[in-house]
């Protein structure tokens, strides 16, 4: 039997509910445990995987290249991922990639304080893929799933809604309203892409 750790299953989220995700720990004192993101809706997440629109990649790097890239939901949410020198086939695809694009990113949580108090979440890209726009909409289907199921288990007291409760003032009921407005983006998309 192996004693390689084993990865942590990507959440998928939206941007919406991601970006409140401002809340991390750690199971073990240990250097090497898993740092984890609350979610809102009560579950932990190590790793996240989205798919939207690269709208915007910018160099923000001082003294080595360090990429930013801006993609954005269905539901207009927006995740901001960074890659520099190590994550190098990120920042490659962040560097050669012509917004728009349709992109699937898999990645770790961070968060950051700023000089303000406020705390930014963003997303270390350990892969950017190209997608179409049917994988992204099988994306958004799968993420409303499950967002809906997480908000179900918060409301009957999952593992972690107690500490979400703790941490967050916000109501669970806006991430049924971002899971259900994605799954509606997609019926007026494909009503008006067959329109006369």
């Amino acid at each position: 039997m192996s004693n390689s750790a084993t990865r942590e299953v990507a959440r998928r989220v939206f941007a919406r509910e991601f970006n409140d995700a401002t809340y991390t720990f750690k199971e073990s004192d240990d250097e090497l445990a898993p740092r984890y993101a609350l979610l809102p809706t009560g579950k932990r997440a190590n790793r996240v995987f989205f798919v939207g629109t690269l709208t915007e990649t910018e160099d923000v790097g001082q003294d080595s290249e360090y990429w930013q890239g801006r993609i954005v939901d269905p539901d207009g949410g927006t995740f901001f991922t960074y890659a520099g020198q190590y994550q190098p086939d990120a920042a490659s695809m962040l560097r050669e990639l012509e917004a728009p694009e349709y992109v699937a990113v898999v990645g770790k949580p961070r968060t950051f304080e700023a000089d303000d108090g406020d705390v930014n979440v963003s997303v270390r890209p350990e892969s950017i893929t190209v997608v179409d726009e049917s994988t992204r909409n099988y994306w958004v289907v799968e993420t409303a799933e499950q967002t809906l199921e997480r908000v179900e288990q918060f409301e009957n007291g999952g593992e972690y809604a107690q500490l979400a409760r703790e941490e967050y003032d916000l109501p669970v009921e806006n991430y049924r309203r971002v899971a259900v407005e994605a799954l509606e983006s997609l019926d007026t998309e494909q009503a008006e892409s067959t329109a006369p």
